[in-house]
C-alpha cells in the first residue's frame, strides 16, 4: 500500500507569478494522488491575490488540500480568500480533517494554520500580562484542535498539514532568535498524540527540509524557498521516500 503525496507551501502568488508552477502541476495525475498545500499561498492575503492562487492551483485532476499561513491573515479577508479556493475545489482546513479514498488506500489529512512559541525549554509561558496569556492561549487552542483532527480520522495513513513548525529540527538556518514566530512544541505534542505518519509545513523560508517529532514522526518541511521546485512528491506507506521534482 503506497499512497503519492506531493507537497509546497510559501509560494506567495500574486499576478506576476502565475503560470510559474503549472507546468509541472499539470503533470501531478501522473506522480501524485494529492497536492498539499502548506500555506502562504498569497502575499497580501487579498481576495485578488486568492484568484492567482485559485487559477494557479484549481482543477489539477488530483484533490488539493490546504491550510491558511500568516499572509493569508494580513489584510483581514479570509473569508473571500477562502471562498475562492473552495469555489475552485481546494479544500481548506483549519482545525478539521479529510479522509480521501486513494488507490494505495485512504489518506487521512488532518490541518491547521498553527502558531508561534518556542519549544521545550526555550518558549513562550501563559504567566503574566494578558497580552502574553493570549498568546500563549491561540498556541494551545491551535495544537489542540490539531490533536483533535487527527485522532478523529479513521483511515490507512495519517498526515498532518500545519504552516507553523512542529519541530525545531526544520527551523536550522533560521537565526535562533526567530524560533519562537516560527513554531511551537504543542504542535508536535498534537502530532504526536495520533498514529500520524508524516507531518508538512512550511514558513520557515531559510531551515531545512528534514525533522523528526519526540514521538518518532518524520517532518518535512516544504516551504517553496527550501525545496526549491513546485513540489516534493513523498511515498507513504511501510516507509516512506522524497522523490524530486523539478520545476519547469
Amino acid at each position: 500500500m503506497v499512497i503519492r503525496i506531493a507537497a509546497v507551501g510559501d509560494v506567495h502568488m500574486d499576478e506576476d507569478v502565475v503560470g510559474r508552477f503549472r507546468p509541472a502541476l499539470e503533470e501531478l495525475p501522473d506522480c501524485a494522488d494529492v497536492l498539499l498545500l502548506a500555506g502562504d499561498l498569497t502575499r497580501h492575503g487579498t481576495e485578488a491575490e486568492a484568484r492567482c492562487v485559485a487559477r494557479e492551483f484549481g482543477n489539477l485532476g488530483v484533490p488539493v488540500i490546504t491550510v491558511l499561513g500568516n499572509h493569508e491573515h494580513q489584510c483581514d479577508e479570509v473569508p473571500q480568500v477562502v471562498k475562492v479556493l473552495e469555489d475552485v475545489g481546494i479544500t481548506v482546513l483549519e482545525g478539521n480533517g479529510i479522509v480521501l479514498e486513494c488507490a494505495g488506500g485512504r489518506l487521512g489529512v488532518a490541518g491547521v494554520k498553527g502558531f508561534g512559541g518556542g519549544f521545550s525549554g526555550r518558549c513562550a509561558s501563559d504567566f503574566g500580562e494578558p497580552e502574553m496569556k493570549a498568546f500563549v492561549r491561540t498556541t494551545n487552542e491551535s495544537a489542540d484542535a490539531l490533536g483533535r483532527a487527527l485522532r478523529g480520522l479513521d483511515c490507512d495513513l495519517l498526515v498532518a498539514l500545519t504552516h507553523y513548525s512542529p519541530v525545531p529540527d526544520t527551523l536550522a538556518g533560521e537565526p535562533l532568535e526567530i524560533y519562537p514566530f516560527l513554531g511551537c512544541y504543542q504542535l508536535g505534542q498534537a502530532i504526536d498524540s495520533a498514529p500520524t505518519a508524516l507531518a508538512l509545513h512550511g514558513h520557515a523560508h531559510h531551515g531545512s527540509e528534514r525533522g523528526t517529532t519526540p514521538g518518532g514522526v518524520r517532518v518535512r518541511n516544504v516551504a517553496h524557498p527550501v525545496i526549491k521546485q513546485a513540489y516534493s512528491v513523498f511515498h507513504l506507506g511501510d516507509h516512506l521516500e522524497r522523490h524530486q521534482v523539478s520545476q519547469n
